[in-house]
């Protein structure tokens, strides 16, 4: 499991993702507000709407919410428009940041965004700098006691997962974009229940961070994540579980 994920793990374990939820709710409204936009609003012939959705859902967000971002997204009830835009840079240690936002106010967020970077230890770099580190994949995380291995590999790399990797509580899937509802829908069809199912981006390398700097990156990478206009952060940072377990713990 990459740094980070493992790092979102852990919080969703302990429950502080649910201290947030009111500002989880406001990131996925956007987030399926502009895939209507962008894509229409039946989930059926939209890819990223149907996941946002399903993101929505995983979250416990009320289907009226839903159904007015749709329509939000979609011109049938009035909303404000907001613009994908990416932001790049570094944190403590030298580890890579990619930040993902949806704002009505790009040079805004910019700044703000480039404010957060700078009081906690890193720095904002132009666009292309480090965004070459990451690749888009398909991540599914599966608790062991789900599924027995085999079954799930056989599963999986039916519908078209490219590697699975075993931890002592969790299998993690990974695909290509392209067949991330394949593997789903056979997980599905299979009785088999996911924590947690995304499109995101994997560092093709990681590098490892301890102490005060492991804390500085975390630091940052929380500061960035509270950000209203925020909708994902990657970083390529790899910290032992030891100390993600203790930070976490200090920041419950």
């Amino acid at each position: 499991m990459s740094g980070h994920s493992k790092w979102a793990s852990i919080k969703h374990k302990k429950g502080a993702a649910d201290a947030k939820r009111g500002r989880l709710f406001t990131k996925l409204i956007r987030e399926i507000t502009v895939a209507a936009r962008e894509g229409g609003g039946n989930p059926d012939i939209n890819a990223m709407l149907r996941t946002a959705i399903g993101r929505a859902k995983n979250a416990n967000m009320p289907q009226d919410n839903i159904e007015k971002a749709i329509k939000k997204g979609t011109g049938e009830l009035p909303g404000v428009s907001y613009e994908s835009c990416i932001f790049e840079g570094y944190g403590p240690g030298g580890v890579a940041i990619m930040v993902e936002a949806l704002t009505d106010n790009k040079n805004r967020a910019s700044a703000e965004i480039r404010n957060i970077f700078s009081k906690k230890g890193g720095n904002m770099a132009g666009s292309g700098s480090v965004g070459w580190l990451f690749t888009a994949k398909g991540y599914i995380l599966v608790d062991k006691s789900q599924v027995e291995e085999e079954e799930l590999f056989s599963v999986s790399v039916d519908a078209g997962a490219e590697d699975i990797k075993t931890s002592d509580k969790n299998y993690e899937i990974y695909c290509d974009p392209k067949d991330f509802e394949n593997v789903k829908n056979a997980l599905s069809e299979k009785g088999i229940k996911w924590e947690s199912a995304e499109l995101t981006k994997l560092p093709n390398s990681t590098l490892k961070v301890t102490g005060n700097q492991a804390k500085g990156v975390l630091a940052l990478v929380e500061s960035l994540e509270e950000h209203d206009d925020v909708q994902v952060v990657y970083s390529n940072f790899d910290i032992p579980d030891e100390i993600l377990e203790e930070i976490a713990e200090e920041i419950e």
